[in-house]
């Protein structure tokens, strides 16, 4: 019985540890520091538009993922409805 709830501990814990989500401020220092490993220095025109363009693909795969545009859709359906008469 005490493996058994060991193990029910266990295994909730690394489901509640996949949930973890970044502030904005933690995002904004990955995306900076993701921008400084490409070469880019903070305050120039490169930098901002490394930044700005780390934000528009994200904007861009989550409109993807809300409207099904990947080729199989998040569970397999890209969204198109053939009507079979």
């Amino acid at each position: 019985m005490r493996a058994c709830q060991i193990t029910t501990i266990a295994v909730l814990a690394a489901l509640l540890g996949g949930c973890q989500t970044m502030t904005p401020e933690e995002r904004r220092a990955n995306d900076e520091n993701t921008c400084l490993s490409y070469g880019f220095r903070r305050g120039t025109d490169s930098f901002a538009t490394c930044l700005q363009r780390i934000d528009l693909d994200r904007s861009a795969e989550r409109r993807a993922f809300r409207y099904g545009g990947y080729d199989d859709g998040p569970w397999g359906w890209n969204g198109s409805v053939v009507v079979y008469r």
